[in-house]
């Protein structure tokens, strides 16, 4: 039997039990009936089976009661992602995934940055998915930064974007005849909805890509410039970003690639922009 014979519901407890085992180097079966609701006789099949799929991989150690980590362990389930680890952490604490259901049994001390809540209405995102996915035009009452008064506006929306902060529509607007994006917490209501006509395909910023070339400010020591070559991820002295030319916008600012890189010191600005004539060229957002 391979990954690819195991029916979902399985695999899904299979890379469960990796993760276990690779994060925090143990794991039972009450683990599983908690994070699953599963039996124990089926998390007890469910450890067997591992046991047959990854030999080697888990032990049962007598006197903690539990299965451990083997010293050759090599996971066969799960690709350890230290991005997966951490997202849970923030999305716990943002509120967002309930304790229950995030795969972490021990937590570690943490903490994030505050970040104020977006009110956007669930049936203002769902009236948005619906035209999305229905290819239809509707009829919202917003409040932009331009007209702080509500009024109601046409829009014909393909996608959603995020800027790190906030949840956009990207649509067409049908009175400034213009694709532009439109925060979903400005929007108060739906009124009307027709069919649209617009085509997704015509919106060249969202198709475009823009690849961004990230280097170390270079104002910087070597050895500051090697650690900010760390934390990027960069390779020979630089990462290399592809954005759409409808979030470049948002991208280069929330870097803080929107200004000139003499304009912060470089202890405060680490990273500037190689390819910044070429960038800042195709710079172009509409945000209404």
């Amino acid at each position: 039997m391979n990954k690819s014979e195991l029916r979902w519901g399985v695999e899904r407890r299979l890379e469960f039990i990796e993760f276990r085992l690779y994060w925090e180097g143990h794991v039972n079966r009450g683990d599983l009936m908690e994070v699953f609701g599963v039996s124990v006789n089926q998390a007890s099949t469910d450890l067997n089976r591992y046991l047959e799929l990854a030999p080697g991989n888990m032990l049962y150690d007598k006197s903690e009661r539990t299965y451990v980590r083997g010293d050759h362990f090599s996971p066969k389930f799960l690709q350890p992602d230290a991005g997966r680890y951490l997202s849970q952490l923030h999305l716990l604490d943002q509120g967002i995934l309930e304790r229950s259901d995030a795969w972490l049994g021990h937590l570690p001390e943490f903490e994030a940055s505050p970040t104020p809540a977006r009110g956007v209405e669930a049936p203002i995102l769902r009236s948005i998915l619906k035209a999305i996915e229905n290819s239809e035009a509707i009829e919202v009452r917003y409040r932009s930064m331009s007209n702080p008064d509500p009024v109601w506006r046409w829009i014909a929306p393909h996608a959603l974007g995020f800027d790190g902060f906030r949840w956009h529509a990207r649509a067409w607007c049908l009175k400034d005849e213009v694709f532009k994006d439109f925060v979903l917490s400005r929007m108060l209501k739906e009124r009307r909805r027709k069919p649209s006509e617009i085509d997704p395909q015509a919106d060249l910023d969202w198709h475009r890509k823009v690849e961004l070339e990230v280097v170390p400010h270079p104002a910087l020591s070597e050895a500051q410039r090697a650690a900010i070559a760390l934390d990027y991820g960069m390779t020979n002295g630089s990462a290399s970003l592809l954005v759409r030319g409808a979030m470049l916008y948002y991208t280069l600012r929330r870097l803080g690639l929107d200004t000139d890189p003499d304009a912060r010191k470089p202890q405060d600005q680490h990273i500037i922009l190689q390819n910044r004539s070429r960038v800042l060229d195709s710079a172009n957002t509409n945000l209404s």
